[in-house]
């Protein structure tokens, strides 16, 4: 599962923690049941694209036509699927260290964790993917505030998140490293952070039902599951102010 970027404390300054680990990230990420759930490739970062794909034509959104910002968006990994299908993609991330892996893309550091450095109204789209979990919760709403900043009216936010809920998920985020700071939120906390910051929560889909060769074969299966809050993980879509 796609991490976010550096922890963020309420000092508003980027961790260490990532800068210290971003040559060693996908070693620390290994743990057999992940790995046995998602087999090779990018398949956790796969999912999260065709569900926002599916949310943006489900609304007759063309993303050609669109920019996108993935805030938080660590090594840049969701940007690269989506890149294609945008006509602009970027990303920040408090942490320099795991920009350095992300040659190729349009990527900014974060000099404050929570201050995205972008001009106002300057994307049409903003995923939040894997990040609000290492936010102090006191500070989750300035962050949503923003990702809205930072979108046009009409702009869409999607906050993908761990479930809590789900048992593997629990089990692998317990002892993964890079989640020892993790405080997991349920997918109403999001969606309340999300209207507290001035989104109209749109919908919200659990997904991560089905390992890798089981979705590939029945993604309509997966598809009809995702109103049982089972899933390894949440998408939650808001609209911002007009």
């Amino acid at each position: 599962m796609r991490h976010g970027g550096a922890s963020v404390n309420s000092q508003h300054s980027p961790s260490s923690e990532f800068d210290s680990i971003a040559g060693v990230y996908d070693d620390l990420l290994r743990d057999p049941l992940r790995d046995r759930f998602a087999g090779p490739g990018q398949f956790f970062h796969l999912r999260k694209w065709l569900l926002l794909r599916e949310f943006l034509l489900r609304r007759g959104i063309d993303p050609r036509s669109r920019r996108l910002l993935d805030a938080g968006c660590g090594r840049g990994e969701f940007l690269r699927l989506a890149a294609g299908d945008f006509a602009a993609v970027a990303g920040c991330d408090p942490s320099r260290e795991m920009l350095k892996h992300s040659a190729g893309l349009n990527l900014t550091l974060q000099g404050d964790a929570l201050r995205i450095p972008f001009d106002d109204q300057s994307f049409d789209v903003a995923t939040v993917i894997c990040v609000l979990h290492h936010v102090a919760p006191a500070d989750r709403a300035s962050l949503l505030g923003e990702v809205r900043r930072v979108l046009r009216p009409g702009g869409l936010a999607c906050v993908f998140e761990h479930n809590p809920y789900n048992p593997g998920t629990r089990i692998i985020v317990g002892r993964t490293p890079v989640d020892r700071d993790a405080r997991l939120l349920t997918a109403a906390s999001a969606r309340d952070l999300l209207a507290g910051a001035g989104f109209r929560v749109i919908e919200s889909r659990y997904y991560l039902y089905l390992p890798a060769p089981l979705y590939r074969r029945a993604p309509a299966l997966e598809r009809w599951l995702g109103w049982l809050p089972l899933g390894g993980q949440y998408a939650v879509l808001a609209e911002a102010p007009a």
